[in-house]
């Protein structure tokens, strides 16, 4: 079976799955007056208004969100960077990636308005490029950057707000976990790494927002069946390190480290991993805890031909983020993704926190394009009350 094969009966199957679970919450009787609920992922239900009269499936279905959506709520953002400017990472210093991001999102609220978007085109190098894996294609230079970010302003529909959760300290490079937020709802999460140049500009930046339906252990299935035959590499020696910068510890661990034997290397990176981690991977519906959880997550992605390869790291002391991808065999197309590690100085350093987010393999994905026309301030079909997941969990 080819790789379009696969990625097909996965949609298929994704498509199927996402309507028997009600991801998409298709009115029974759009002609007749009721109200309608979603369950929440912490069981509690939020309750739409009614909907009457002759009406077709995409204005019922618009109906039930449109008094839910509330206009940018960008009260408290100001204050909340300046908070997070002085609490992430080394106090006395600045960091010019950090800041110049969380002006951008939190201040400026690049991504909601029309001054903001002003903002961060100003704020980009002439040859930026943007990879936003929502897209098919990377945007590059100033006039498409104008285009893209003025596209996620329309997409937006003047709703919501963006919750930056966690960023990185960076200085040339940084990385941020976010939330959209949207009244007293929250919903889509995802990780953005930006990259500066030599004049403090955006040169480089990625996003890739968390997928509408988790596979779970579908994933291991899937990537079974696609290894299947193919041989493990060959392990290389490698030397033991104590790194405690965040952005060496990610360097050492996802290079270095990946090349040792197994069982050995596994052993070595668990000790890096504080008792009390916490590990999203957004393959996955629910949270790893703890690093019994975390190495049987590991040990389950062992599989041959496959290699993980970072692509990009950024300079973070404290918390630290990087690009990666992922290669199947002799596959040409890799799968991308952005890791975010915080680490925690009181705990000897070690990591506390890990957020995994994978691109989809169809772009723009149908469910998230789905969700985000439904509900433009929260771009997924079953949001949670505001304050429900800390730090975006």
């Amino acid at each position: 079976m080819m790789m379009d094969d696969i990625s097909a009966l996965v949609l298929l199957f994704s498509l199927l799955l996402a309507f028997v679970h009600g991801f998409v919450a298709v009115p029974k009787e759009c002609g007749t007056a009721r109200s309608s609920s979603y369950s929440t992922d912490n069981g509690i239900s939020s309750v739409h208004r009614p909907v009457t009269g002759s009406a077709s499936l995409s204005t019922c279905l618009f109906a039930q969100v449109e008094d839910e959506e509330e206009n940018n709520e960008s009260s408290g953002s100001a204050t909340a960077a300046r908070t997070r400017r002085k609490s992430s990472g080394p106090s006395s210093s600045l960091r010019r990636a950090r800041d110049l991001m969380l002006t951008l999102v939190e201040e400026e609220a690049c991504y909601v308005t029309e001054s903001g978007a002003r903002a961060f085109v100003n704020a980009c190098a002439p040859n930026v490029m943007i990879a936003d894996c929502f897209y098919p294609q990377p945007f590059n230079g100033k006039a498409e950057a104008t285009a893209y970010i003025q596209r996620r302003i329309a997409q937006r529909k003047g709703k919501g707000a963006i919750r930056i959760d966690n960023i990185s300290d960076g200085d040339v490079a940084c990385g941020f976990a976010w939330t959209w937020t949207c009244g007293n709802e929250e919903g889509l999460r995802g990780t953005t790494f930006v990259e500066l140049n030599d004049n403090g500009e955006i040169q480089y930046l990625q996003e890739i927002p968390e997928p509408i339906y988790k596979p779970g252990d579908l994933t291991k299935e899937l990537l079974s069946a696609l290894t299947k035959g193919l041989e493990p590499k060959t392990p290389k020696p490698y030397q033991k390190r104590r790194p405690t910068k965040a952005c060496e510890v990610a360097k050492y661990l996802f290079g270095e480290l990946q090349e040792g034997e197994f069982t050995e290397a596994t052993d070595e990176l668990m000790t890096f991993f504080d008792d009390s981690v916490i590990y999203r991977d957004f393959n996955f519906p629910d949270v790893l805890r703890g690093p019994a959880q975390v190495r049987q997550f590991v040990e389950d992605f062992k599989f041959p031909g496959c290699e993980f390869k970072p692509v990009r790291f950024d300079d973070g002391e404290t918390s630290t983020c990087f690009t990666w991808e992922f290669t199947i065999g002799d596959a040409p197309d890799a799968i991308k993704g952005i890791s975010f590690y915080e680490l925690d100085p009181h705990k000897d350093n070690k990591i506390v926190y890990v957020r995994d987010v994978p691109e989809s393999a169809i772009k723009p994905p149908l469910l998230g394009t789905w969700a985000r026309e439904l509900r433009p301030g929260l771009g997924v079909f079953q949001p949670v009350p505001l304050g429900s997941r800390p730090g975006g969990m």
